[in-house]
């Protein structure tokens, strides 16, 4: 490999990797807001019903938004760096995810200055508020749910790029639709509910059953964004190809394909 093309490879992995921290990191920060898909598209809550007992709407974290940039950005790594690349980028994000919520948890023990509670004492309408507790709410978030996260996020990646390299062997370098949906389809499903298990059942008081029922809901929406998404998908890898050359891109996607061991 001569030193343009490595140059490429490794331009490519920083490229790759900044855009996978970033949405992942700020998924886990903005995923305290809950949010309803049926409102934000004008339309009337779905009022499903789970076992008899849950009501349940499309309510979804904040986070949800843009963690399928973190799906698309996941295969493609997969694609071009196998298992190595994925793993390495995974627990540096793990790693920074934990530090964030380390400063984070820091943070909201400081003392505020009197002035910048006096200056946002107020909203515009004129009523009181309390611009230290609204911070704190924010951005503070609990033990269970940070041990959830980071369990749910490594478990996941680990299985994605396990079932992705196994569709890979069977399909080789075609369908790249298949191997990619596959490996989020499973991966997801698994994230889904060891997240809630984890926050909610082991470190909080939620049932099984509603467990299983926001599970669902969260797997559905997670389950059509992964299908609608392909099309990018293809952008991506036809932009990278023209990037690395065919030659080197062929060489990369076989040698990525080699490792399909689970670690």
């Amino acid at each position: 490999m001569n030193q343009l093309q490595q140059t490429r490879k490794t331009n490519l992995f920083i490229i790759l990797g900044s855009i996978f921290l970033t949405n992942a990191i700020l998924a886990e920060i903005i995923g305290v807001k809950i949010f309803s898909a049926e409102k934000t598209l004008g339309l009337d809550p779905v009022n499903w019903t789970f076992f008899g007992e849950f009501v349940l709407d499309f309510n979804l974290t904040a986070g949800a938004v843009i963690w399928p940039i973190v799906f698309i950005t996941t295969d493609i790594i997969n694609e071009y760096f196998g298992k190595k690349g994925v793993r390495k980028i995974s627990f540096i994000t793990a790693g920074l995810i934990a530090y964030v919520f380390l400063v984070i948890s820091l943070v909201t023990v400081l003392a505020p200055a009197d002035f910048w509670l006096d200056v946002n004492s107020q909203t515009p309408t004129g009523e009181g508020f309390d611009i230290s507790y609204a911070f704190n709410t924010i951005f503070r978030q609990g033990l269970g749910i940070i041990i959830g996260s980071l369990t749910a996020f490594l478990l996941g990646q680990l299985i994605d790029v396990f079932v992705f390299q196994h569709l890979r062997a069977v399909t080789g370098p075609k369908m790249i639709w298949l191997r990619a949906t596959g490996s989020t389809l499973v991966s997801q499903f698994i994230d889904s509910f060891v997240v809630l298990g984890i926050a909610f059942y082991v470190f909080g008081n939620w049932s099984i059953s509603q467990i299983i029922a926001v599970g669902l809901i969260n797997y559905i929406y997670k389950f059509t964004v992964a299908i609608l998404l392909t099309p990018l998908l293809y952008v991506g890898h036809g932009l990278i190809d023209q990037y690395l050359g065919k030659e080197l891109a062929e060489d990369m996607a076989k040698e990525a394909s080699q490792d399909r061991s689970f670690l």
